[in-house]
């Protein structure tokens, strides 16, 4: 079967390599390294038939990669950290290059090999350091946002090396053969601009309408490789305009669609691509350079660590933040693969500096998570409170807010939650990790939390020990159980309003301590149901009957005892029948300790009683000898002004 073999065999291993690297809290990407070494030519045993063909195949996952990125760049991200991301990156490269040159001039390379070196060195790993964050919990302090932000412009700076590092091949040709390149690439970012702006989002708008989600997959996949093909044939790199459409396509209606549809193949192409980079690693190399790997590790993962660590401190960042960033960036990233692979393609490098670089970054790589993970511990011998590090937050109180709710997710659901609550005026807080939703939820002067409400330290800060409630809107199930532990074990009184993706899980819930449980999608159907009923002249008591009655027989399991739930679908019912008015009974009311017959309600007000509730029970229709008593919630029905001047009534002193 010749290359579908081969295919087969990569992904079942890299599954299984990828799931032992999930076990011991390693990035995915050494699990397809390690699959590729497994099934490499070096280390014996199974092994794939055509390397060549996998390689080729590998430039497609590079390609995707690339218009991946571009399709989540957003200079919005870099705004908390603009300063540091867009100036002290390029310092920060520029010194990485240079202690990379002098570790090649030191080791005998060439200017050329050596100037390799120091580009290769000076990238950091997106992937690892995202993955390290996220289980430490540490996404959303300012350490990470720092981060983050220097990550993505080292991602952007690859595009230029791409196009200006294999130009030194012919040093005779020198500068005029990099301007050209320059201005080549400046041209093709200009015309996409100024052609794909226009004609992408038509394009995509079109694709849409037609209704078919393979068809828009196709579409944007054809966009991303066909731009990129059409630079490879001017002369520039295949990956280059897979990055700048990707960047195009961001900015239509269709981005977001764009980079959902477009991760499951950019993954897939991805494993291909880290396979061949692990089929390329030599064992045998490793043993017989060993010292020379040694060194460049300790060198690398030290000074640039140093450097990361001194840019911070530059940019006026203080406390554990120099420290975190250090630790965290030193090691060499997933794109100085894609950067090799084509030195190694263009003749710019020989195998042994692209090996030696390979095993490098795999070994740097690994130990990432290990040293980042001391971090809180080296900070502690000079700050014991190293995990209140702050996050960012917005409008939180000083003083610290008590009694409020807190919503973990700021999506649509937790936003028009806050909103009622605002009405309401109730103090909540939100948890959101999406920045963008930060973002909104910030604008429209919410109290709002950045961060990973699965973590206690943001559960902290959003005041969670002095909550009443917590309002989980998170659909992800792993995420909101460990949301839903840590705040129980912070909080023994808090209340838990959570939804969920099925009943099958209502007993897991119930076993958690969740007060109430939503299955939107359930309430959607009902929604659907009742409304389609309607259409088909169904009497609406019938419609609201049936669809309450499966709705309690449904959420029966967790809420038998919960009166109130009851109640409130009952009130829902009579709502739906009657234009019903619920007020309550001030202490001083002349309606209070009277029967209704005694206070002429229905003289007086023209409006009639139908329902009170009292201590929790309904008591509908209610006859002329019942006696109204305050804080009474009393149901009425009755034009406008009839309900005016009984509410008017109900709340007037005697």
């Amino acid at each position: 079967m010749g290359i579908t073999t081969d295919i087969i065999l990569l992904v079942v291993v890299a599954f299984f390599c990828g799931l032992l690297m999930q076990r011991l809290g390693q990035p995915l990407i050494l699990g397809y390294i390690a699959a590729g070494i497994i099934l490499g030519p070096h280390t014996g045993g199974l092994t794939v038939s055509d390397i060549h063909q996998i390689e080729l195949l590998a430039e497609i996952g590079i390609a995707l990669l690339l218009f991946a990125l571009g399709l989540e760049f957003s200079l919005k991200d870099l705004k908390p950290v603009k300063l540091v991301a867009l100036v002290g990156t390029p310092i920060q490269m520029t010194l990485t290059v240079g202690l990379g040159f002098g570790i090649g001039r030191l080791m005998e390379m060439d200017w050329k090999a050596s100037l390799w070196l120091g580009a290769l060195v000076s990238l950091s790993s997106t992937m690892v350091i995202l993955k390290t964050l996220m289980n430490q919990g540490w996404l959303g302090t300012l350490s990470s946002k720092v981060m983050i932000g220097m990550l993505i412009v080292q991602d952007l700076a690859v595009i230029p090396m791409m196009i200006i590092l294999p130009q030194l091949n012919n040093p005779v040709v020198g500068l005029p053969a990099l301007g050209f390149a320059a201005l080549k690439a400046a041209g093709f970012i200009t015309g996409m601009v100024f052609l794909g702006m226009r004609l992408l989002p038509r394009l995509m708008s079109h694709i849409a309408r037609l209704g078919s989600r393979e068809l828009f997959l196709l579409a944007i996949t054809a966009i991303g490789l066909g731009v990129g093909y059409i630079t490879h044939l001017s002369g520039l790199s295949f990956a280059f305009g897979a990055f700048v459409a990707g960047m195009v396509l961001s900015e239509s209606d269709y981005g977001h669609q764009a980079l959902s549809d477009i991760i499951p193949l950019r993954d897939l192409f991805g494993l291909l691509f880290f396979s061949s980079v692990g089929m390329l690693f030599d064992p045998g190399f490793l043993f017989d350079h060993i010292w020379e790997v040694i060194v460049l590790v300790l060198t690398v993962c030290i000074g640039k660590g140093l450097i990361f660590a001194g840019v911070s401190r530059v940019f006026k960042y203080h406390n554990v933040i120099p420290l975190a960033v250090g630790l965290g960036l030193f090691q060499i990233g997933e794109f100085s693969f894609v950067l090799a692979r084509i030195g190694l393609s263009t003749n710019s490098i020989g195998n042994d500096l692209y090996s030696l670089v390979l095993t490098a970054t795999i070994l740097s790589m690994v130990i990432t998570p290990l040293i980042s993970g001391q971090t809180a511990k080296i900070y502690a011998l000079k700050k014991r409170w190293f995990r209140h590090e702050r996050l960012e937050t917005s409008n939180i109180p000083s003083h610290g807010p008590e009694g409020h709710v807190v919503i973990a997710g700021g999506g649509r659901v937790g936003f028009q939650i806050a909103q009622i609550l605002r009405r309401l005026n109730m103090q909540f807080i939100i948890i959101e990790l999406d920045h963008r939703r930060f973002e909104q939820a910030k604008e429209a002067g919410m109290s709002v939390v950045y961060g990973d409400a699965s973590q206690e330290i943001v559960l902290e800060a959003a005041s969670i020990r002095a909550s009443v409630l917590l309002v989980l809107t998170i659909p992800d199930l792993v995420t909101a159980r460990a949301t839903i532990f840590h705040s129980k074990r912070l909080n023994k009184r808090l209340k838990i309003v959570a939804r969920t993706t099925g009943p099958d899980y209502f007993e897991m819930m119930k076993e958690l301590g969740v007060t109430g449980v939503v299955l939107p999608e359930f309430e959607a159907s009902l929604e659907i149901t009742r409304q389609s009923l309607l259409h088909l002249n169904v009497p609406p008591a019938e419609v609201q009957r049936h669809t309450d009655t499966i709705r309690q027989e449904l959420y029966a399991t967790l809420l038998n005892s919960n009166d109130n739930y009851r109640i409130l679908s009952e009130l829902r019912g009579a709502e739906q029948q009657f234009d019903l008015q619920w007020i309550i009974l001030c202490q001083e009311s002349p309606m209070a300790n009277r029967s209704i017959g005694e206070s002429e309600i229905r003289k007086a007000t023209g409006a009639s009683v139908v329902g009170v509730v009292r201590n929790g029970q309904l008591n509908p229709n209610p006859d002329a000898d019942f006696i109204l008593m305050p804080e009474d919630l009393v149901a009425i029905i009755g034009n406008e002004e009839n309900r005016e001047a009984f509410c008017l009534m109900a709340t007037s002193p005697k």
